[in-house]
């Protein structure tokens, strides 16, 4: 047989789903902390990781940022960001008890829903909030109100254990990042046991959350595999792997192109690939490249949605316009 025969890459189908990576929360967190050290000069101080990504993370950590956990970390006199996530109020109230100097970088979908939170509650009602224990997002709304205000829901199951003082005077709320399949179901469980729940003003769960599985869910019935790029911390990848597995492909969540196991590949000719809201596009084309090194790839991008979101930098953070 001929050498180059034997040599020649086995055919494979690669496509690519569209929108992906970065949303306009993440690109205005990212760039806020940037224009921070600008601003302020290295270094600059992040409460959690900006966005869930190490890539982005260590980015920044190279420009000048130092990310730390909670605020006793960060010393006098140097600024201080939150991350996109948000916050409970009670750490900007400490940052200006300390006379520090901050910047909120969160998201403003996630401003939203704490913004709706605290109006359910001037009304009286008792909040259900879906979402996942433990996630910042969820620390972030929780801390806009007093103990007690809300109630965690996680799965459907939850909904059947709650106990709340008045069924009549309810509303819930969601996380931005979650499962649009697996909250419609625990919606649908919350308005069943409480017909008078009060539903918020649109969509909690964020566009590009929503644009991602559903670009997702057009691919990922034609592909064995379909690779997610994202950090395991961030709730919108891990839910982009678990609608691949749901539509009948293998989703495996990786970080880099180093973290794929090639034996996933196995008897696969078409494979998906896409990337959370905070993998940036450069690790897509790495991962591609990676693939192409072994396969002789067909690359299609499957489309289903435009962005065009662009969300306004704090007062007095933007950039120098040239004259």
């Amino acid at each position: 047989m001929d050498p180059a025969a034997l040599s020649a890459k086995p055919p494979l189908t690669l496509l690519v789903a569209a929108p992906r990576g970065f949303c306009a929360g993440v690109d205005r967190a990212i760039r806020i902390v940037e224009l921070a050290i600008e601003r302020y000069g290295a270094p600059v101080y992040v409460r959690h990781e900006i966005v869930h990504n190490r890539y982005v993370v260590d980015s920044l950590k190279a420009k000048g940022a130092i990310f730390v956990e909670e605020l006793d970390e960060v010393p006098d006199d140097v600024p201080v960001v939150f991350s996109a996530h948000g916050v409970p109020k009670a750490v900007p109230r400490k940052a200006e008890e300390r006379g520090l100097s901050y910047i909120d970088a969160t998201c403003p979908l996630v401003s939203k829903v704490h913004r709706q939170a605290e109006r359910a509650h001037e009304a009286g009602r008792h909040i259900i909030f879906v979402g996942h224990a433990g996630h910042p997002e969820v620390i972030g709304t929780f801390g806009q109100l007093p103990d007690g205000a809300m109630t965690l829901v996680e799965t459907v199951e939850d909904v059947a254990t709650i106990e709340v003082a008045d069924p009549t005077s309810l509303s819930f709320l969601t996380q931005t990042t979650l499962s649009v399949d697996d909250t419609a179901d625990i919606v649908a469980a919350l308005q069943a046991r409480y017909p008078a729940i009060v539903a918020p003003k649109g969509e909690d769960i964020c566009y590009a959350t929503s644009n991602r599985q559903a670009a997702v869910k057009a691919i990922a019935n034609e592909c064995q595999l379909v690779l997610v790029i994202g950090a395991p911390n961030s709730s919108n990848s891990l839910r982009l792997a678990e609608v691949a597995q749901r539509m009948g492909a293998r989703g495996e969540l990786i970080q880099r192109a180093v973290d794929i196991d090639w034996s996933w590949f196995d008897g696969a000719t078409t494979v998906g690939l896409t990337a959370g809201a905070s993998a940036p596009e450069l690790l897509v084309r790495e991962v591609v490249t990676a693939i192409a090194e072994r396969f002789t790839v067909d690359e299609r991008q499957v489309e289903t949605a435009t962005e065009d979101m662009v969300f306004k930098l704090p007062r007095g953070l933007e950039p120098a316009t040239a004259a």
